[in-house]
């Protein structure tokens, strides 16, 4: 599985979102391989998966979208996505 994270540089709750995906995927060893989206520079992406608010994360299994959220949730929640997910 990959875990999108669509973001931009000047968004507050992005860089909140950032190291709580960033510690997971380390602690996850492999589980699921994390993949970042700077929306200022990849418009043609964000249009095509339907980006209108951001932090928005999507979890890709055999090219499909399964799952995502959006905004920057806490650490348990996104662990309780991760483990419903994979």
């Amino acid at each position: 599985p990959v875990v999108v994270d669509y973001w931009a540089p000047w968004c507050g709750p992005c860089m909140v979102l950032a190291p709580i995906l960033e510690k997971l995927v380390k602690e996850y060893d492999g589980k699921f391989i994390l993949a970042k989206i700077n929306v200022d520079e990849n418009p043609i992406v964000s249009q095509k998966y339907g980006i209108m608010s951001i932090p928005n994360v999507k979890m890709f299994k055999n090219g499909m979208v399964v799952d995502e959220f959006i905004g920057a949730i806490p650490e348990r929640m996104v662990r309780e996505w991760l483990e419903k997910n994979l």
